[in-house]
């Protein structure tokens, strides 16, 4: 898979240009850090960079074992292979959500108290850290306040708010905000190269924009998209249910409700994708209101009125919400479109 067989392996690989100069500065800082919270949404590369980080630091070859310029991780030395293939007895993964309770994390604790047995740091990864029970947070406390000089703690969660204030206060904080639309392309660039295959900009545009700001699902829907050989935009938009952006705001700006009604019927019959669509709608709609309110013309003009931009965002949002428990998926849409009408009726727009 993609997203496993081309994650970053090197500081400077790292595609999240918001973590990149703090995971540098951090581990060419006079004292290592021992307990790290990394925090963010899902696919994000939190796990990525802590393994990073743990062979950064182990590495026979580089800065901390006394050898060249660089912090980066070599992943030609015993240390950085061992722990690239999870059979380094120096470094722990362990996925909180199935070892939450106090039991475990008083083994940790006990393990932690040992020296590291090929490398300089013992490293502890700790996935879906919101999931340890207040009891064991409370026995993980006490070593993370005096942990051995030896240890890291890498603490990675996607809900910072479920976490003891008295946790994030022991830990170096490094926030993995929402995936840049830039950063994203880098990637797909980078794997594009890696496989040798011709990807236009235009599909890694749109992949940028479709996968919910992820690293994680830009991999995955990329490789789909090889997978089944529509690497041109025409056959991608088919493929993802995507249908000339904006259109149906084009239709509801001028339109009847007849005409959009039409629109959300054949888009429907030729395979579009109507969560993709409200999205679509609701992106460009949030620009609108904030170019409007603002007063800048960055954004290509539609002629709704702020109140009218507001109203649909609130219909779009509630049709959104109601997706998942409609019986007709494009139903939510339809009405949606009609209570716009009415209210645009009602207030003598039409």
């Amino acid at each position: 898979m993609f997203y496993l067989k081309y994650r970053p392996r090197t500081i400077k690989e790292l595609d999240n240009s918001q973590v990149r100069p703090k995971i540098a500065n951090l581990l060419a800082s006079k004292e290592l850090p021992h307990a790290l919270l990394f925090i963010g949404p899902k696919g994000m590369g939190k796990t990525s960079t802590a393994r990073i980080v743990a062979k950064a630091v182990n590495c026979l070859e580089n800065k901390f074992a006394g050898r060249g310029d660089s912090y980066e991780p070599c992943n030609t030395c015993h240390n950085c292979t061992s722990i690239e293939n999870g059979s380094s007895p120096d470094v722990v993964e362990q996925d909180a959500a199935s070892n939450r309770g106090i039991e475990e994390v008083r083994k940790l604790i006990r393990e932690s108290s040992y020296a590291p047995m090929t490398g300089r740091y013992r490293v502890y990864i700790i996935d879906e850290a919101h999931m340890i029970t207040t009891d064991a947070f409370n026995a993980l406390l006490k070593t993370l306040e005096e942990p051995p000089a030896t240890v890291v703690f890498i603490l990675a969660t996607t809900n910072e708010e479920k976490l003891p204030n008295t946790i994030i206060s022991r830990c170096v904080r490094i926030p993995f905000g929402k995936a840049h639309k830039k950063d994203i392309i880098h990637m797909l660039n980078r794997i594009a190269k890696e496989e040798k295959v011709e990807a236009p900009a235009e599909l890694q545009e749109l992949v940028a924009t479709y996968c919910e700001d992820s690293f994680r699902d830009a991999a995955k829907m990329f490789e789909e998209l090889v997978m089944q050989d529509t690497l041109s935009i025409d056959k991608a938009q088919e493929y993802l249910g995507v249908r000339a952006k904006g259109t149906l705001l084009d239709v509801m700006q001028k339109g009847t409700l007849s005409d959009s009604m039409q629109w959300v019927e054949d888009f429907v019959q030729s395979g579009g994708n109507i969560k993709r669509a409200i999205e679509d709608m609701l992106q460009v709609l949030r620009l609108q209101l904030v170019a409007q309110s603002i007063g800048t013309n960055d954004q290509d003009k539609l002629s709704y009125t702020l109140k009218e931009i507001s109203i649909l965002i609130k219909l779009l949002h509630e049709a959104y919400n109601t997706l998942r428990i409609s019986p007709i998926d494009s139903l939510p849409l339809e009405l949606a479109i009609v209570e716009f009408y009415n209210a645009r009726k009602k207030s003598g727009s039409l």
